[in-house]
């Protein structure tokens, strides 16, 4: 075996890569994660969703745990970007971009950790928002810590309606859907009366914070003011690797895996946010368990055989 060659290339260095790195260390295998430095966790102020942190952990503190835990393993995360990957005989090449110049690795097995990017609100300072706990993304996250307060869900119509009916019939029964000016169906109208959701239909022609509120202006000037904020506009998948190599995805983009967590690539898995199902920190930190504990039963095997390569 070539000393050059790496059982595991691990793009992304989440909660998701970091997790299947650790068990990758452990399984006695040569690993390589690259991470460009932009964590979708990194914009959590406090997650309570986690087991063991009962008083909640915010998402830095949580990288930086976890970063700690790989350094015992020898495991240094390598700061750049993966920009292409290509099929060899063995396995991968891989194009990596730093600051001292591009360079390649060559690997048996890729995993993609790469995650996902929030479509953000037209807001003044967003992060500041987020730290603050006015903006936020997850009901399914933080939405106990919002229970009872006025909730506003901005979105497009229909999605930003399931996120406000999932808020209604769970956390608080003071829920605002602006939609952007999209329009309601019928349907979706009574979907919203039945959970006693507010529809502001009007377009939003500004979003401000004010005196620990969110502000939302909308045509003609009339004035909302929110405790809370969630964005439900949607994501953008950073599935441009696997889907490059021919990936199956799902019609926004989120990658397709099988029970294993390897995508319709063989030889190349897929965990976290960039998965399609469901975006919470422990379901990403799963997913990586399961996508490594195969790579490294299958990791000698030829990526082209057919059963499980």
């Amino acid at each position: 075996m070539s000393e050059d060659l790496h059982d595991c290339l691990i793009v992304g260095a989440g909660p998701a890569g970091m997790t299947a790195a650790l068990y990758l260390a452990r399984f006695r295998r040569r690993v390589l994660v690259v991470d460009s430095g932009a964590p979708r966790a990194a914009w959590i102020p406090t997650s309570h969703n986690i087991p063991f942190f009962a008083e909640g952990i915010g998402g830095p503190e949580l990288l930086t745990l976890q970063r700690d835990h790989l350094a015992r393993y020898g495991i240094v995360i390598r700061q750049g970007e993966v920009t292409a990957l290509q099929r060899t005989e063995s396995g991968f090449t891989a194009r990596i971009d730093t600051d001292d110049g591009p360079s390649e690795a060559l690997t048996r097995r890729v995993l993609l950790a790469t995650g996902a990017v929030d479509v953000e609100p037209d807001l003044p300072d967003v992060p500041d928002a987020v730290r603050r706990g006015l903006v936020r993304y997850c009901p399914i996250c933080d939405g106990y810590e919002a229970r009872g307060r006025s909730i506003a869900v901005i979105g497009h119509g229909a999605r930003g309606l399931g996120e406000a009916a999932f808020i209604a019939r769970t956390y608080s029964d003071r829920v605002t859907l602006l939609t952007l000016g999209t329009p309601l169906d019928e349907s979706e109208r009574d979907l919203a009366a039945h959970h006693g959701i507010r529809v502001v239909a009007e377009p939003v022609t500004g979003l401000d914070i004010a005196e620990g509120r969110v502000v939302s202006l909308q045509a003609g000037g009339q004035e909302h003011r929110f405790e809370v904020l969630y964005s439900a506009l949607g994501l953008t998948y950073r599935s441009g690797l696997g889907r490059a190599l021919g990936a199956e995805h799902d019609e926004k983009g989120a990658l397709v895996v099988d029970a294993h967590n390897q995508t319709s690539v063989k030889g190349l898995s897929a965990a976290g946010d960039v998965v399609r199902g469901l975006d919470q920190i422990v379901t990403a930190m799963g997913q990586a368990a399961v996508a490594a504990t195969h790579i490294h039963n299958r990791c000698e095997l030829p990526t082209e055989d057919a059963d499980g390569g």
